[in-house]
């Protein structure tokens, strides 16, 4: 299912989990828009294991806003159980979904609230499908260091951080990840 990725049995298999009980959920509680199996796969677990296996090596804590179904956090949480991840969702139902997915995860934990009143520093910002302007108050704050999931739009430079060239993403047409780093003074 996650070919392109060296996942262990254990690992493959906390994603499956994850992808049955998001369609399962799903069909009640609208966490996502993708209904279809395969799409998901792609979408939503391929990406954000693409973003996860480029992170930089050793223990980060790393906060994932705007988490909504657990995407990008949740499958780079599997990818790299030595990372402490945070799931920031402040919609309090997609929240209770979070904490069911994630609970046998223990380098996982969830923030029921806006990103903006979230008072920890962190190593790393993870954020997929959440407009720049949302994310202008409080993403410096939150962390030196960005990875966005997002199209081909260049975030605006009053994020305050430096974007290298953008990666296409090996899945979608016209989706990048742009990676970032606070802006010197």
């Amino acid at each position: 299912m996650f070919a392109d990725f060296a996942l262990t049995a254990e690992q493959e298999a906390a994603l499956e989990a994850h992808l049955e009980l998001l369609m399962k959920w799903n069909q009640k509680l609208n966490l996502t828009a993708i209904r279809s199996r395969e799409e998901a796969i792609e979408r939503h677990y391929c990406e954000s294991l693409f973003l996860g296996s480029r992170f930089p090596a050793g223990v980060l804590r790393i906060a994932d806003v705007g988490s909504g179904a657990g995407f990008p956090g949740f499958p780079v949480a599997v990818l790299r159980p030595e990372c402490s991840v945070t799931l920031i969702e402040s919609h309090q139902r997609k929240a209770v979904f979070l904490r069911e997915a994630s609970r046998t995860l223990p380098n996982v934990r969830v923030l029921a609230k806006r990103a903006e009143d979230v008072g920890e520093r962190f190593d790393w910002v993870i954020s997929r499908a959440v407009s720049y302007s949302d994310l202008a108050s409080f993403l410096k704050r939150l962390a030196p260091n960005a990875d966005l999931l997002s199209g081909a739009e260049r975030p605006p430079v009053g994020l305050g951080f430096e974007w290298d060239e953008p990666v296409a993403l090996p899945w979608g047409n016209q989706r990048f990840l742009w990676t970032g780093r606070v802006r010197s003074a």
